[in-house]
């Protein structure tokens, strides 16, 4: 084994994205989550990447959380906020807090995990303590708490939620926790300043860090749309011919409405960064082959998706699947499209996500260093295996201690200085020669599939998740038959189409069924139907009535912690 061969290239993919939670109607917040996963974790994940200056990534941020980001740095320099949560935090006390506002701040302030985020703190916890005590008693029990316990509450929630390099560079931060209780409206007001300055600057830390070489921000059709199903629903059965698919049919005019999103991706993405994406993850790694060609025609050099669609791929094709690092760790080519696919190595990718939160931080980053450079002792002298780690970059730091402070910084020191494994991204290895890089196969014609078991089950097939395809589906015939009549006017186009766009989120699917817990299914159900009403709103039609009933329930109690979690 030659010299070269021992060394191994890693393109770690940071996916950054939240749904839109806005109402457009009234330009409020309905879920405080974008601001929230700002101050922890994109502000973490950006100092990370700021202080190890031999590191490179790939992160991949949706242009529907950055209109998000942005729309509330509008908010904290006009000083009307939206945000109901926010602007409980900024409050002054000489009005009392209505029942409604009580039973929000109760409703919010515990979502997050209890063991790492509310347990490690005397105070927060006592709060806790006192709302299970009285929640025992049953919910009108907690309409006799206090304005003060509820501001204590609303303060140590936006603490708890700081990441873990906002606390160590803000000594407010320090101030606050060590006082533990009773904060002022001036305490309040200097966080409430704090969040503003860190959501502010998410979006100019991001693109400093892409200026500087290091870092590839890549992107994700605009509203994080499940591309394939939206292109034909049947793709589902590629990978599990016999699932049930939704009686209404295929969506109406689905590659229209992709296009339509990577469209918006691409000019979000030149407008803020100053040049298009070389790459797309697409939503929830979902790809099909008709819908691998639209990337193509849009000029996307690179696309990825999870390595049990590259096997679904191969064994559709009649190929035989070799050692895993002769068809994981290599590019594969698109036929005559000048596209590259990348695929995820699973194993690795959630050994981050689910596994190293419960290792002590030094050994989960030497045990990950470990399979890398074994992977590199493994490979065939001819070429240089490219181990592709995909993975949410926001959600699984809240089971990690501090944060996942201590495993990103040893993990990262390990990486920026190793002899045999570099760290690079997608576009510079498309760069590269084919002798610095593995050479890339054709790839033959995918199987459509997603990171979640190489399937689209995650997002269609069982009742409640048809049912909700229904429903959208009967809201775009309205949409088309109101659009070609043309009776609306430029604005009402513009505001219907914008609302489609939001209905046609990935998420709203994500969360419907009865394994999911019962909180975040209630949540998610509750704003997909009513973003459907809206839609009906605007086209000047009536919403059905089915649309006023529960698609799906979940099950389960309403625990307090992981609300969000998810791996990529």
């Amino acid at each position: 084994m030659t010299q070269a061969a021992k060394r191994a290239d890693l393109v770690l993919v940071w996916h950054m994205h939240q749904p839109d939670y806005r109402d457009y109607a009234t330009g409020e917040f309905t879920q405080p989550w974008v601001y929230l996963h700002a101050i922890k974790d994109y502000a973490d994940m950006a100092a990370h990447l700021e202080r190890h200056a031999n590191l490179c990534a790939v992160v991949n941020l949706v242009p529907v959380l950055l209109d998000q980001i942005e729309d509330y740095t509008d908010q904290f320099a006009s000083g009307r906020i939206r945000d109901p949560l926010l602007r409980l935090l900024a409050r002054d006390e000489t009005t009392p807090l209505t029942l409604e506002e009580r039973r929000l701040v109760v409703a919010q302030c515990f979502r997050a995990n209890h063991d790492k985020m509310v347990g490690p703190y005397p105070a927060y916890k006592i709060l806790h303590d006192l709302f299970v005590q009285l929640d025992q008693q049953g919910p009108a029990a907690l309409d006799y708490l206090s304005d003060r316990y509820c501001y204590d509450l609303i303060t140590w929630y936006h603490l708890a939620w700081t990441g873990e390099t906002v606390r160590r560079e803000s000594g407010l931060v320090a101030r606050l926790m060590n006082l533990g209780t009773g904060f002022s409206p001036a305490d309040r007001r200097a966080l409430f300043a704090l969040i503003g300055d860190v959501v502010t600057g998410i979006i100019r830390r991001y693109a400093r860090l892409a200026a500087g070489g290091r870092v590839e921000l890549s992107t994700t059709p605009h509203y994080h749309p499940l591309a394939p199903l939206l292109i034909a629903s049947e793709s589902a059965r590629e990978a599990r011919p016999e699932l049930a698919l939704p009686t209404a049919g295929p969506y109406p005019g689905g590659v229209e409405r992709v296009t339509a999103h990577l469209d918006a991706a691409l000019e979000s993405h030149a407008r803020r960064f100053g040049a298009p994406p070389a790459g797309v993850w697409p939503a929830e790694g979902a790809l099909s082959a008709p819908f691998a060609e639209l990337l193509a025609e849009r000029g996307f050099r690179w696309t990825a998706s999870g390595e049990a669609v590259l096997a679904n791929t191969l064994r559709h094709a009649g190929e035989p699947l070799p050692d895993r690092g002769q068809w994981v760790y290599r590019p594969w080519r698109v036929e005559g499209r000048g596209l590259t696919c990348f695929f995820r190595d699973d194993r690795l990718s959630d050994l981050i996500g689910f596994e190293y939160s419960k290792w002590h931080s030094a050994d989960a980053a030497t045990h990950f260093v470990g399979e890398l450079e074994a992977i590199a002792a493994g490979a065939s002298p001819e070429s240089t295996p490219l181990i592709a780690v995909i993975l949410d970059g926001e959600n699984c730091w809240e089971y990690y201690p501090y944060n996942g402070f201590y495993f990103i910084d040893e993990l990262y020191g390990k990486l920026e200085s190793h002899p045999s494994v570099r760290t690079t991204t997608f576009a510079a290895a498309l760069g590269e020669s084919d002798a610095a890089q593995p050479r890339a196969r054709a790839l033959p014609r995918l199987t459509a599939g997603s990171w979640v078991h190489g399937d689209l089950t995650t997002w269609i097939g069982s009742p409640e998740k048809n049912r909700a395809w229904d429903l959208l589906i009967a809201a775009k015939r309205a949409f088309d038959v109101a659009i070609a009549a043309g009776r609306l006017s430029a604005s009402q186009r513009a505001a219907a189409y914008r609302q489609l766009a939001n209905c046609e989120s990935s998420d709203w699917f994500w969360w419907m069924g009865d394994y999911n817990p019962a909180f975040a299914v209630a949540t998610f159900d509750r704003l997909f139907r009513t973003n459907l009403s809206r839609l009906y709103g605007l086209l000047d039609l009536p919403a059905p009535p089915t649309l006023a009933h529960p698609i799906s329930r979940g099950r389960g109690h309403p625990e307090l912690g992981g609300a969000m979690r998810r791996a990529t």
